[in-house]
């Protein structure tokens, strides 16, 4: 996830680092480095021309306090500025209804952009949340549409309202929202028809549909893919349905970033989601201090802790909050921390939350086997070895390399890692404990 935009931007940044101060001259020259940066990636040249400015004036204004070093200031001066510029904080939706009838929400997008299939996700997501949903099939022109539909709501557990034979999608969501009434449903999630481009028929459509169950909510889903095209598309619908939200797919794949970058500047819509994947779990909520971390490649630790709790059992997630209130987290807990990451899904995807960790993936591929190795070294650790790490001197790291069949850079490295990894944790609860954890 946009591998290439932290590439040049940590390139940009390196050319601050070593300098003594900060001054017009090195920042400017940098600015212009983060800008190529950000055009590249296929984000709005007027957003990255107003980011990029904003960052100098900022970096500019700033004294450098003695134990901060310029590249330093300058990467937190990028991470509030991006996050300020993909909307500053998540934005929930709407899922109440008006007196007493189920909330309606309204799916739109371009064919291919991953509509239906974010159906069958947000279903098994507001589920988890013990709320009864439906979900009503109003795409009636791709002949698939439906049954893609039915298999996902069969996949999660959802009933889905159905007229196959209806060639009327107003008249088929209107039905649909009086059968979720009528059958006690909380929640009504509408798909309806995509184009592979857009048409007044189907604006037209979709406005009349939306006209007639007023929804509490209307997401326009796009393919993050497609980069600027993706915020064009956005716009134009914005224009006609004056959507709620966002919600970007396939975030999981090459993406140079523009569209998450750009879209809340120029629509002036939050983005809410992001699916990163097919399963029907591949959906978080976006939090734009979070995207914005990763983007910069320093990780996204919150949402790792998040999803290791979506797994951990009650008991587990108590001791491991604890172990991090106390800074005492050891090896044992690392080891535990990759069995439930593995669980999780998309493995790159939850390694790339980890600090650092995208820099040392460059260029190399991750497969389900990936953490082998690493549970490899900390097994062929003593349980003593593992509660104390630092006992593992040169004499005790070969034998664990040795007994893992990898080396003892290997070995060092991960030791490196863990310590980074407990180091962000300790900074994140200081800062939780003082109030100014985001």
């Amino acid at each position: 996830m946009f591998q290439s935009l932290q590439e040049r931007l940590n390139q940009a940044i390196k050319t601050l680092k070593g300098k003594g101060r900060i001054t017009e001259i090195n920042v400017a020259a940098t600015v212009k480095e983060i800008r190529k940066a950000l055009i590249e990636a296929d984000v709005n040249y007027k957003v990255a021309k107003e980011v990029t400015d904003r960052i100098k004036d900022e970096a500019i204004g700033r004294k450098v306090l003695i134990d901060v070093n310029p590249g330093e200031l300058l990467v937190k001066i990028m991470e509030d500025e991006l996050t300020k510029l993909m909307g500053g904080q998540a934005s929930s939706i709407n899922i109440k209804g008006e007196k007493g009838d189920p909330a309606v929400i309204l799916m739109a997008g371009l064919q291919g952009s991953g509509k239906t299939t974010f159906c069958g996700k947000l279903a098994y997501y507001l589920k988890k949340q013990n709320k009864q949903i439906l979900l009503v099939a109003c795409d009636i022109y791709r002949p698939a549409a439906i049954e893609q539909l039915r298999i996902l709501g069969e996949n999660v557990g959802v009933e889905v309202y159905a007229e196959p034979d209806n060639k009327n999608a107003v008249e088929i969501a209107q039905n649909g929202v009086k059968y979720a009434k009528t059958n006690h449903k909380q929640i009504v999630i509408i798909d309806t028809a995509g184009r592979l481009a857009i048409d007044e028929q189907m604006m037209t459509e979709i406005a009349n549909v939306k006209a007639a169950v007023n929804p509490s909510e209307t997401l326009f889903v796009v393919d993050s893919m497609t980069g600027q095209d993706a915020v064009n598309t956005a716009k134009t619908f914005n224009e006609r349905l004056n959507f709620d939200g966002v919600v970007l797919t396939k975030l999981d794949g090459d993406t140079r970033g523009g569209a998450a970058l750009s879209i809340k500047a120029v629509v002036d819509k939050p983005i809410k989601f992001v699916g990163t994947g097919e399963k029907p779990d591949a959906l978080d909520v976006f939090h734009p201090d979070r995207m914005a971390r990763r983007i910069l490649d320093m990780g996204d630790i919150v949402s790792l802790v998040e999803k290791m709790q979506s797994v951990f059992d009650e008991g587990e997630e108590k001791r491991i909050a604890s172990q991090i209130r106390k800074n005492q987290l050891n090896l044992d807990d690392f080891l535990s921390q990759i069995r439930q990451i593995k669980k999780m899904g998309n493995i790159k995807d939850m390694v790339a939350m980890i600090p650092g960790v995208s820099q040392m993936l460059k260029g190399k591929e991750i497969d389900e086997n990936a953490y082998k190795p690493t549970e490899a070294i900390l097994l062929s650790m003593t349980p003593k070895e593992r509660q104390q790490p630092q006992i593992l001197d040169a004499n005790r790291k070969k034998r664990v390399a040795n007994g893992s069949g990898t080396t003892v850079d290997k070995v060092n490295a991960l030791l490196k890692q863990f310590e980074e990894m407990k180091k962000y944790m300790k900074k994140m609860n200081q800062a939780q404990q003082s109030g100014k954890l985001r």
